[in-house]
């Protein structure tokens, strides 16, 4: 039994930054909106999550799903891509197992989205769209594990993915348990932040877009500056979520402001109202000194 090809067709520049920009994009999205879901609970004394972010959850779902269900189509349909076939039986071989690993990869991330519109709309147990989160983070974990990787190089590249992949699918179960807890919420932003930056990394050293080969997998100094290369996206992850929970908390602070200055307006308003119907005029007999 041989396998035609294990390598994916997405294996490439392009592929690698499509996967980078969703996750990106993802972990940007909540570097705002967690802040703000955290200000607002603050500032509301029942605790309770605004209708507007559980609206808001329900389009992330689908937008997640919808990127899961593109990526699929992209993996399987691409012109050399295995086109839903798995076994080829002339051959008697297996059929671009590369592909049908991301296009298990974007399914279980596609079961997420779905599980957080359910949850909404279903009122299903809380909890449920973090375990599938972390479900999903988990397989596509796994299966960067078992994958065929071609050179030591590309083999290191996704070892440093893995403490991303796994670092944020330990805050995804924790979340099942210690809902809306900001820390968390924070810690797996950057993470997925971080996946979305070194996935465009992985992409300019084993695919440059300008052409040519990939780094000198022979040069352990370029291990080294991976190495450090790593640690820098993460403290760029860290930068982008301080930045927008800081932009976050002086927008809030301007919101309240806004809404502090409506309100004294309507309370001036409100006691002018009380004093113009207190202050009637007093009437005077008509008979004053005229009759003296």
């Amino acid at each position: 039994m041989r396998t035609q090809s294990v390598g994916s067709t997405m294996s490439s520049f392009t592929g690698d930054a499509l996967r980078g920009s969703c996750f990106f994009l993802f972990g940007f999205w909540w570097s705002v909106k967690y802040p703000l879901m955290y200000l607002n609970r603050k500032l509301n004394a029942e605790g309770q999550k605004n209708l507007c972010f559980q609206r808001l959850d329900v389009f992330e779902g689908t937008v997640k799903a919808f990127f899961a269900l593109a990526g699929i189509l992209a993996e399987q349909f691409v012109p050399d891509g295995p086109h839903l076939s798995l076994y080829s039986v002339e051959d008697h071989s297996w059929v671009k197992l590369g592909n049908w690993q991301y296009t298990t990869m974007y399914f279980f991330f596609g079961l997420s989205g779905i599980m957080e519109v359910l949850s909404y709309r279903l009122k299903l147990p809380l909890g449920l769209d973090r375990l599938l989160l972390s479900v999903a983070l988990f397989i596509e974990g796994f299966l960067f594990c078992s994958h065929n990787y071609n050179v030591a190089l590309d083999q290191h590249l996704h070892s440093l993915l893995l403490i991303a992949i796994f670092g944020g699918t330990l805050c995804a179960l924790l979340e099942v348990c210690l809902r809306d807890h900001i820390v968390l919420e924070i810690i797996r932003t950057s993470l997925f932040i971080l996946q979305g930056t070194w996935f465009w990394q992985i992409g300019f050293v084993l695919h440059p877009p300008w052409g040519g080969p990939g780094w000198d997998q022979t040069d352990r100094g370029v291990y080294a500056f991976l190495n450090v290369c790593f640690c820098w996206h993460y403290a760029a992850a860290l930068l982008v979520v301080a930045a927008n929970f800081a932009a976050s908390h002086c927008y809030n602070q301007a919101c309240q402001l806004k809404l502090e200055g409506i309100d004294v307006e309507l309370d001036i308003g409100c006691c002018l109202r009380k004093f113009n119907r207190r202050s009637d005029p007093v009437l005077l007999p008509e008979n004053g000194l005229d009759e003296k």
